[in-house]
């Protein structure tokens, strides 16, 4: 198989699996009645646990590595916890109040976060095409959650701040993500963010006070949302990236939002309108024109 192809099939991959995980989510809230509070500290704890375990046998060398300096330490729980597991929490929250679809687009918005960031360090101004990129994005927001209609919100407002507090964390760890992974291969540093952001969460929402006791669906559910939506997306999606770079893969990532958009609307019969459709699109050329026009892109 032609090696560009096959990082393009890779990436694709693992955008899907991010796509099924975020369908599934919705299936464990709306079917089986699951809280986000419960379920997403348990998905990162086993998540974390699987790959450290991998780690200790692929990276062995380097599994302790960010724990043997205080300022590595530090930047390893700031990129863990407000990143990456914040990350998860919230956009499974956004699932939860609206649907697989939302929650997914909504985190598509980190780019306009990691201009500003950009810009701010930088010291520019943001240049024409940005400001259009985020013209774009506003722009589909505003479908996605009015429907054309000003005086009407189509999904919560609390659904609407988790989808971007979610692309705000993305943000914060693809920013640190060059300072750590100099240091450490990337699975080591999901594996200790999932580990520990699994404990912080279930310590910050007391999962044992929360009285729940999944059936078999459930747990198959659960055990789902670990390997197809932490383990094999993460895995597929970045050995697509080290083969075609991340200018192409984001684009190819868009398999995430379009994966969740049709299960979501033609399994779970969640609502789609040509709004939802016309907001996609929108935030597509966003991402289009951040990725080719400006700067590396985030993901």
């Amino acid at each position: 198989m032609n090696t560009n192809i096959k990082g393009i099939l890779f990436t694709i991959l693992g955008a899907a699996c991010w796509g099924l995980s975020g369908t599934m989510g919705q299936y464990l809230f709306d079917v089986q009645q699951m809280d986000s509070r419960w379920l997403v500290p348990i998905r990162l704890g086993l998540s974390g646990i699987l790959i450290l375990a991998y780690s200790l046998i692929r990276h062995k060398n380097t599994v302790l590595k960010p724990w043997k300096s205080k300022e590595m330490a530090f930047w390893m729980l700031v990129y863990g916890i407000a990143g990456v597991s914040t990350c998860q929490f919230l956009y499974f929250l956004t699932i939860e109040l609206s649907n697989a679809a939302i929650g997914t687009i909504m985190q598509d918005l980190a780019p306009i976060f990691i201009l500003l960031v950009t810009c701010i360090s930088m010291k520019r101004a943001p240049k024409i095409s940005e400001i259009i990129s985020i013209a774009f994005a506003i722009s589909g927001v505003f479908l996605l959650t009015t429907h054309g209609n000003i005086a009407h919100l189509s999904m919560p407002v609390s659904a609407l701040f988790a989808g971007v507090g979610s692309a705000f964390c993305v943000m914060i760890y693809n920013v640190l993500a060059e300072k750590i992974t100099t240091e450490i291969p990337v699975i080591v540093a999901q594996g200790w963010s999932f580990l520990f952001g699994g404990i912080l969460l279930g310590l910050a929402f007391k999962i044992w006070q929360i009285h729940y006791v999944p059936n078999i669906y459930g747990i198959l559910g659960i055990a789902f949302v670990v390997v197809v939506g932490n383990i094999c997306a993460f895995t597929l999606y970045i050995s697509g990236v080290s083969i075609i770079g991340p200018q192409k893969a984001i684009l190819y990532s868009f398999a995430e939002p379009i994966t969740a958009a049709l299960l979501s609307t033609f399994v779970l019969k969640s609502k789609f309108t040509i709004y939802d459709a016309a907001g996609f699109g929108l935030i597509f050329l966003m991402l289009w024109m951040i990725t080719f026009k400006s700067f590396a892109p985030w993901k």
